[in-house]
């Protein structure tokens, strides 16, 4: 008798801790900025993102695309958020190869599995590596920078015909005490020297942003990172005669009047939030 009921209260006791563990809350996963980066990471490469989509794209469009943009979201974004200035670039047949979040070795693996194939573009923009700043803590200035170095090699080894225009980090962050902002400065002081001035170009186009007092105002980038339509248009004003230069040819007419480079706005200091 005293068997069969140590039997059933097991069983009981059991059933009841598997019906705790269902009810329990799921664990999140430990946040990106938490993760150990090492000089490896940046520069190593690794799948994610909308890869498929971009193949078709490109197979759709049977590789004619005579300017190509690498980057992350603030590129990525550029299409939708700033539509007026985006179509600007039809002359020019543009791809944009922006994708939201990705840090250099994510860009690196969609590079070297066919991005890059069966197009012949003759300039490509460059501009990336804000995430992997923001997204990770232990990031140095040093890898980022390795990890654009490799992108550029890529690039110049897969479409040797092509001029390249790397373009500093944009500034982030609401005042040039911000923490992320001043990672970025020191990533962009590292970029100069990857420049030849016969097929690579570099650009700090960061300074267009911001107010005399070295602040990012809301108006052009609501949330410190991301520019809105206003950004967009700075953006494209400033590397205008360099890309029609390089091109060869101009840019569509604007649309619309582009608003002054030099806004005058105080931002309030907000703490960093991660790249998109």
């Amino acid at each position: 008798m005293h068997k069969p009921t140590l039997t059933m209260t097991t069983r009981l006791l059991a059933f009841t801790a598997f019906l705790i563990i269902l009810s329990a809350p799921v664990s999140q996963a430990s946040p990106a900025s938490s993760l150990e980066r090492t000089p490896e990471s940046a520069i190593t490469p690794s799948e994610k993102s909308r890869h498929t989509g971009f193949m078709q794209q490109i197979k759709d469009g049977n590789g004619d695309f005579d300017f190509v943009l690498i980057g992350d979201s603030i590129t990525d974004a550029w299409p939708g958020r700033g539509k007026d200035s985006y179509s600007r670039f039809a002359p020019w047949k543009p791809l944009d190869l922006g994708v939201s979040a990705e840090t250099t070795e994510e860009v690196l693996w969609r590079l070297l599995n066919g991005e890059l194939d069966g197009i012949h573009p003759k300039v490509v923009m460059i501009m990336i590596g804000t995430n992997n700043l923001g997204h990770y803590r232990s990031e140095k200035p040093e890898w980022v920078a390795a990890g654009i170095k490799k992108i550029i090699e890529t690039v110049r080894a897969k479409q040797p015909q092509a001029k390249i225009l790397l373009l500093a980090i944009f500034p982030r962050g609401a005042t040039s005490t911000d923490v992320t902002r001043q990672r970025v400065d020191e990533v962009n002081k590292l970029l100069p020297v990857l420049a030849d001035d016969k097929n690579v170009f570099f650009m700090d186009i960061g300074p267009k942003f911001l107010d005399p007092q070295g602040n990012l105002p809301r108006e052009i980038m609501p949330d410190l990172l991301h520019p809105n339509a206003d950004g967009y248009r700075i953006w494209i004003e400033a590397v205008r005669p360099k890309l029609e230069e390089l091109m060869g040819s101009p840019l569509a007419p604007a649309v619309v009047a582009a608003p002054s480079p030099a806004p005058v706005s105080s931002a309030p200091p907000s703490t960093n939030t991660l790249a998109k």
